[in-house]
């Protein structure tokens, strides 16, 4: 089982860095594909981010990649996800998620139908 909870939401200014932490308090963890997915107001909910159970390969969107990087812990049950050079429109809300490594394709690894463990979501705001 996957139980996720997100932390680091919070305001920055235009081209600041934040991290946003995620932590698994399942069982299992290791054996999970993990991903952040964000959310912005009036938009759909879109994989930004995700990494492989054994942290060796990642998957960024167009928009992310150069500015974001995922990374996780398995001693520690964490996955994370260090954002900068920050822009307003990356302002959303971010969610942690999990899915089985087994069924993980590239064409599938940000597909946000593919994931079924959720946390509750952290808010970050980037000011102009």
């Amino acid at each position: 089982q996957v139980q996720l909870a997100e932390s680091g939401g919070g305001s920055v200014q235009a081209g600041g860095s934040l991290t946003l932490h995620c932590v698994d308090s399942g069982d299992s963890f290791d054996r999970y594909y993990m991903a952040w997915f964000r959310q912005a107001p009036g938009k759909e909910r879109e994989g930004v981010a995700g990494i492989h159970h054994g942290g060796l390969t990642t998957h960024y969107s167009d928009s992310v990649k150069g500015r974001f990087t995922i990374g996780r812990d398995n001693l520690k049950n964490t996955v994370w996800l260090q954002m900068t050079s920050l822009k307003p429109d990356d302002t959303a809300m971010s969610y942690c998620a999990a899915r089985r490594w087994r069924y993980v394709t590239p064409g599938n690894a940000l597909s946000r139908k593919e994931f079924n463990f959720w946390g509750r979501g952290t808010q970050f705001t980037v000011s102009s």
